[in-house]
């Protein structure tokens, strides 16, 4: 994708050999890249969500692993820094699953082989990240095709949380078919829900979809079961951070009423997902792990001031607690169907197994 004209990934490498990403605590009201350049850098980029989006989060992780190889290239050092990583975010699975490829492919190398081998692996995971969320967007785009066929005007589609090129290495998940749809010439509108505590799609997902020109608006949480019970919402996407083999769906808290509300609607619920956020381990959602973040995430609010300033203010009274679930699971009953890199199918295991039938032999 493109910021202020120019192709940009969110992840990439610098000259001198380390890595670089954009900060997204700083959008939209400014941007600014932060510079990684050792393991426990990229584990502070993770939790404090420099970096969120469960591709991005594998991505940012598996550099994080090569980082640390080449201070400590022992078995020792390998097994540490992957278990640092891995409990930065407990619920994407995408970390698990990246920082377990890197560990494999050097786990049998001579040690000062190690950290250039965990280097070319985490490569080749963002590059294929960009190719399988390119291939999203073409299965997103056929099933975007057939509902705007059947319509005379502009396509609204609903989203939560922010699933595009930010949260991914680029083009994104939920918003990949999106913007081909846009790029095809379909007329469509986006509601953005701002997705409170964190506000990543007020923030993040207004901002991409603003920087790609496409139609779109900004709706409170609470507003999308009004806009689908007016008849304003002809179709949800949404991102997810896990999957379980049976279909249920982990994803940014506020998830589960909007498939709620889109199914007494009848409005098609999607996800959309990179095979690598299937967790064929578990056999069903209330087995994910969910993370409480920070209270101040909710009792706080950043924006920019009448002049210009960034302030972080209190919204809560003074000794008001507060919880912070950052996700919550999805019944697949209530899901349309998952559009991965191999194409759409049901919210099952079997349609799971379907596109992605050599897990069969694994499980």
């Amino acid at each position: 994708m493109k910021i202020k004209g120019i192709e940009t990934r969110s992840i990439w490498t610098t000259t001198d050999g380390f890595v670089e990403v954009i900060d997204q605590t700083k959008l939209p009201h400014g941007f600014g890249t932060v510079r990684l350049t050792s393991m426990t850098a990229a584990a502070r980029a993770i939790s404090n969500m420099t970096v969120r989006g469960a591709p991005l989060i594998g991505a940012t992780g598996a550099y994080g692993l090569a980082l640390s190889l080449r201070a400590d290239p022992s078995d020792e050092g390998l097994d540490k820094a992957h278990a640092t990583l891995l409990a930065t975010r407990p619920t994407a699975v995408n970390l698990r699953w990246s920082l377990d490829r890197v560990r494999d492919a050097v786990r049998n190398r001579p040690r000062d082989e190690r950290a250039d081998a965990a280097w070319k692996e985490a490569a080749a995971i963002c590059d294929e990240d960009v190719e399988t969320c390119r291939r999203i967007g073409q299965h997103g785009l056929s099933v975007l095709q057939g509902i705007a066929a059947k319509k005379s005007g502009p396509l609204n589609i609903l989203t939560h949380c922010n699933a595009g090129w930010l949260a991914c290495v680029d083009w994104g998940t939920a918003l990949a078919p999106i913007y081909m749809a846009h790029d095809r010439g379909i007329k469509l509108h986006v509601w953005v829900d701002e997705t409170r505590p964190r506000n990543q799609g007020a923030s993040l997902t207004a901002f991409e979809l603003g920087s790609h020109g496409v139609d779109h608006a900004v709706v409170a949480d609470n507003a999308g079961g009004h806009l689908m019970q007016q008849g304003k919402v002809d179709v949800a996407i949404v991102g997810t951070d896990r999957v379980t083999r049976n279909g249920d769906v982990a994803n940014k808290i506020g998830t589960y009423l909007k498939a709620l509300a889109a199914k007494d609607n009848d409005v098609p619920f999607y996800v959309a997902l990179p095979s690598s956020t299937i967790d064929w381990t578990l056999a069903s959602g209330d087995m994910i792990p969910i993370e409480e973040r920070s209270e101040s995430e909710v009792t706080t609010m950043t924006g920019r001031l009448p002049d210009g300033k960034i302030a972080t203010v209190e919204i809560t009274p003074p000794g008001s607690r507060a919880a912070n679930p950052g996700f919550d699971v999805t019944p697949a009953r209530l899901v349309t169907g998952f559009i991965t890199e191999e194409g759409v199918c049901a919210a099952s295991e079997q349609g799971l197994r379907s596109l992605f039938p050599n897990e069969q032999r694994k499980r």
